[in-house]
């Protein structure tokens, strides 16, 4: 169980030795990327939140705003090695030379000679695909395009499949939609197993349990948002949470979670909301 210890700086070891942020700026959008900030306001998102002390941006190809991010990391001033950057292949990439180039393109959008981490977006390609990308990635990591890779959106069945090719570099993360209504306990117990980081998206259910009894009384009693009962609760979970707003207030209010701990019986109740929500509207996680 994580303590008071933690602040914005905290990071995690992964199971290659890096480092990774706790806190992440998500800069997706809603399901499969649609709605993501694009041009200035991805730039003043970034600027913002580098101000506010987050150190790790969580993007995608797919999203549209590599480029955009890119500028806003150069105007903030702040050195490339004091930020952590996340960044995917997606589906229509997949397949091992598609992979390899799209890497290039992302490196190339974002303005950095390396990526600090590559995820496959979703495993719904089909298991050729799949394979053949994360080959491409592990080829990345040794030409020292990318230090850290893993994936997204994977099941089970797709951790497995991919642990049975006994890769040279096994994945160091898992990001998937977790929150108290979609705790993904097999999945979490499955990672947890083989050292793989979970990383929460939509931690905050896209705003679909915000309002929820439990929740909003829970938060009353820390005198806290709903929000930041749902960023905390994922960081005394050990996952790595992508909270994504557009809003300067929100980005700074929810960096406000580090000056108290959920207590065991509240995180108790917190794990026993499970229903399934898929809050993305998807869920490539039970694909074949």
């Amino acid at each position: 169980m994580m303590n008071q210890r933690l602040s914005l700086s905290s990071t995690i070891t992964m199971n290659n030795g890096h480092k990774i942020p706790l806190l992440a700026i998500g800069m997706g959008g809603v399901g499969d990327g649609t709605e993501a900030p694009q041009g200035e306001t991805t730039q003043n998102v970034i600027l913002w939140a580098l101000e506010s002390g987050y150190r790790h941006i969580d993007t995608a190809s797919r999203y549209g705003n590599e480029e955009d991010i890119g500028i806003g990391i150069i105007k903030s001033g702040i050195p490339r090695d004091q930020i952590f950057i996340t960044t995917k292949i997606w589906d229509m990439d997949q397949g091992y030379e598609s992979t390899i180039m799209a890497a290039e393109t992302s490196l190339s959008k974002l303005q950095t000679s390396y990526i600090d981490l590559l995820l496959i977006h979703s495993p719904r390609p089909g298991s050729q695909k799949r394979i053949e990308s994360y080959r491409a990635l592990q080829e990345l990591v040794k030409r020292g395009n990318v230090r850290s890779i893993g994936v997204s959106n994977y099941g089970v069945k797709h951790l497995k499949e991919l642990m049975e090719t006994n890769p040279e570099i096994i994945p160091v993360v898992n990001q998937i939609e977790v929150h108290p209504w979609n705790n993904r306990k097999e999945i979490i117990s499955y990672c947890t197993e083989h050292k793989i980081i979970v990383e929460a998206f939509s931690p905050l259910t896209r705003g679909k349990k915000l309002n929820d009894r439990v929740l909003v009384n829970i938060a009353e009693k820390y005198n806290k948002s709903a929000a930041q009962i749902l960023i905390r609760w994922c960081l005394q979970n050990n996952f790595v949470a992508l909270p994504k707003s557009m809003n300067k207030m929100h980005i700074i209010d929810n960096t406000k979670v580090y000056d108290f701990v959920i207590e065991e019986e509240d995180m108790r109740i917190l794990d026993n909301l499970d229903e399934y929500l898929v809050a993305g509207g998807w869920d490539p996680s039970t694909s074949d």
